[in-house]
């Protein structure tokens, strides 16, 4: 009697896990679908005024680090609360405005519209291939965070030595990096939220999010790069 009893509040409990790991889930998706309308919004804002247009060299560094990271810091602190999702929001509206500017360059070429539907289509395909691995993989990917850490750090330092030495090769080692490193991210975050790793929505979409913007603006550079069709 009393191994039947256990056998029930077993099953129970984790069938109750299970279904928290979906709701987690499933908010994260819904989230960070709604975060994609802001980062739009910011892009085609900085595009229509050229707002961003002046921020290059260590004043945009300056700017973008700060704003990030003081971004960050607010969506950490408001988590848990009602006010996370529209912090979370603002900080999306953000990095659209950042991203704009490369956008912009990116719209001088000939086949620039063409070029971003390339990057906005090769990124859905490794969120897609990402999401996939992270429901059938079993292995604890666990062991893969401080590799992956050590590897933005690196591309961090990168971007920012590149910065000023403005060089095109540079820029393009960097963003092949930046894909290899932020794809293995993305399946990392997810089977953080599969697994039950990260029970907060929020975090999670963020953690998503920074992952497929690094992935699509590396793409972007990359094909302004090697496709850009000059008049």
């Amino acid at each position: 009697m009393n191994d039947n009893l256990q056998s029930i509040d077993r099953s129970f409990g984790l069938n109750a896990l299970s279904e928290q790991r979906n709701k987690v889930l499933r908010n994260t998706y819904w989230l960070l679908a709604l975060s994609l309308v802001p980062t739009v919004l910011g892009a085609w804002l900085g595009v229509a005024t050229g707002i961003t247009r002046s921020l290059g060299g260590g004043l945009g560094m300056i700017v973008f680090l700060g704003g990030a990271f003081g971004f960050m810091y607010a969506i950490e602190k408001t988590k848990n609360s009602a006010t996370g999702v529209p912090v979370l929001l603002g900080f999306t509206f953000f990095m659209g405005l950042m991203l704009s500017r490369m956008i912009a360059m990116v719209l001088g070429f000939k086949n620039g519209p063409d070029l971003i539907m390339t990057a906005f289509g090769g990124t859905a395909g490794v969120f897609f291939v990402m999401a996939t691995l992270s429901s059938v993989i079993k292995r604890d990917l666990s062991g893969m965070a401080k590799w992956l850490f050590v590897g933005a750090i690196a591309i961090m330092i990168g971007g920012i030595i590149n910065i000023f030495v403005g060089s095109t090769a540079g820029m393009a080692v960097i963003s092949v990096m930046a894909i290899g490193v932020f794809s293995a991210y993305m399946l990392f975050d997810l089977k953080q939220i599969v697994d039950g790793g990260e029970t907060n929505y929020i975090s999670a979409t963020l953690a998503l999010y920074l992952d497929i913007i690094n992935v699509f603006q590396s793409l972007l550079a990359l094909l302004g790069i090697f496709g850009g069709e000059r008049d």
